[in-house]
């Protein structure tokens, strides 16, 4: 399914954000942080199924 571009939103009067613009930021923060791993979800509240999926990434050698 193809993303499109909201027409709706023309007259929106906050500010727009470009996802290029956030990314460089966050990319330039976690830099001057001395890029940090960050912590994983515990994921305690999983439901089987999501269990059961991830298990099956992992089978076939990927990393969520």
């Amino acid at each position: 399914m193809a993303s499109t571009i909201s027409t709706e939103a023309e007259d929106w009067p906050g500010p727009r954000l470009r996802h290029a613009d956030i990314a460089q930021q966050l990319a330039e923060r976690r830099a001057a942080l001395g890029n940090p791993e960050l912590p994983r979800n515990a994921g305690s509240n999983r439901t089987d199924s999501k269990r059961a999926l991830l298990a099956a990434i992992e089978a076939a050698g990927g990393r969520w």
